[in-house]
């Protein structure tokens, strides 16, 4: 009689999951941070259809955590529940808002996307493997290369009749969301030196084609990072409370900011005189503060005359003039309560999610809108990424080959 194998049964299934979940891995970890250097559409595109991949590996392999118990804790979440109730009031504005059908539009798309976030937390595996979380720094370094190769002789390489403005500026901001967590991971596996190599480089690809917004968000990413790697306690509350606090305040910040605006910069330089724009929203109808004037009408209102057209196009300006004191003071309390969960995981994670989170706000409050969708894409990329990486961390050593030997013998 022939002997039975003692060779592993090979499952087809499961070997097809695990090549799904690489390809899903590697189409968000590197071939998106690269892509989207040069299209301007690449984040919207290829981040759902990396989430898809992953949900198609996770509904053949089921390693994945039990999607019962994480939807009761995410409904429990303080955090959570906050950010629905911002959701909830941008469908009630939607009754006061005067452009309905654009309104309608941009919501179904933020629906899309939070739940496009949702899908890809609920498909990541319980425990991520190593080789591919080591994709991320790889994209990382990779999408930041054709950045300053861009850079540097974009004008001689693009084709003729290519017009894709601003597929660079965004590519950029998602480098800067994204080597948060590669650094997180690289610190984790004690590759500090593979750390600030790949931080120094994201650095150059932003001074290739200097810009204040996002060499501001790196540069108070990098300053949350170091303070929370000194102190953690101390960088995420101060992380927490300065993100929150700027929120629900943001109707006062014009009128301290203008003065020491006019005095750095003049009384008529552009950021001054939108800070002028701001108080005149604030002053000529108080009443809309606990309101809004309604989802969308921050965008559509500088086109038909609503807003002044220099009025600024800031997180913080337009949370309050869409949503009022209700969106935006749930919107603070959520982001507080986000900042200070992400403070109680994994302590070596904690100072690469401090930087991710200050840089995130620091580009929201210095040049993009409310409900940008590649935006907000991007902040979804980078919720999905972090969850990765934490759920790469089971194992924080690996054992000496001395103990090994000793296990053998035994």
């Amino acid at each position: 009689m022939p002997r039975a194998s003692n060779s592993t049964t090979i499952d087809p299934a499961l070997d097809a999951a695990a090549l799904l979940r690489r390809v899903g891995f590697f189409g968000l970890f590197v071939i998106l941070p690269v892509l989207a250097q040069v299209a301007r559409r690449a984040t919207v595109i290829l981040a759902p259809i990396a989430v898809v991949l992953l949900i198609i590996a996770s509904a053949i392999d089921r390693r994945q955590r039990p999607v019962r118990p994480g939807v009761s804790r995410l409904l429990t979440a303080p955090a959570f529940l906050a950010g629905m109730l911002v959701v909830l009031w941008s469908v009630l504005s939607l009754t006061w808002t005067p452009f309905f059908g654009p309104a309608v539009e941009r919501l179904a798309n933020l629906a899309a996307t939070i739940g496009l976030a949702l899908l890809g937390y609920f498909a990541l595996p319980d425990r991520m493997r190593s080789a591919n979380l080591y994709l991320l720094p790889l994209g990382v370094v990779a999408g930041s290369i054709v950045a300053i190769v861009l850079g540097l002789f974009g004008a001689h390489l693009a084709p003729p009749g290519i017009d894709d403005d601003g597929a660079l500026d965004r590519g950029l901001i998602l480098l800067i969301l994204l080597v948060w967590p590669a650094l997180a991971w690289l610190r984790s596996r004690r590759r500090d030196r593979e750390a600030l190599g790949l931080a120094l480089l994201v650095a150059l690809a932003l001074t290739v084609q200097p810009d204040v917004t996002q060499i501001a968000a790196l540069a108070v990413g990098a300053l949350a990072f170091a303070v929370t790697s000194y102190r953690p306690k101390l960088g995420v509350m101060l992380t927490a409370t300065i993100s929150a606090a700027l929120l629900a305040v943001a109707p006062l910040l014009p009128f301290l900011a203008r003065p020491i605006g006019a005095a750095l910069l003049g009384p008529l330089s552009p950021a001054a005189l939108s800070l002028k724009s701001w108080q005149k929203v604030v002053t000529a109808d108080p009443v809309r503060l606990i309101t809004g004037h309604g989802f969308e009408t921050a965008l559509r209102g500088r086109l038909v005359g609503l807003l002044p057209l220099n009025a600024p196009t800031t997180a913080l300006f337009e949370f309050w003039y869409e949503l009022g004191i209700v969106g935006a003071l749930a919107a603070a309390f959520a982001l507080y309560a986000s900042i200070r969960r992400g403070g109680r995981d994994i302590p070596a994670l904690i100072p690469g999610a401090m930087g991710c989170f200050a840089a995130a706000f620091t580009v929201a409050c210095l040049g993009v809108g409310l409900t940008a969708i590649w935006w907000l894409s991007i902040i979804a990329i980078a919720i999905v990424v972090f969850v990765a990486v934490e759920r790469g961390q089971f194992r924080t050593s690996r054992p000496k080959v001395a103990k090994l030997h000793r296990l053998r013998e035994n």
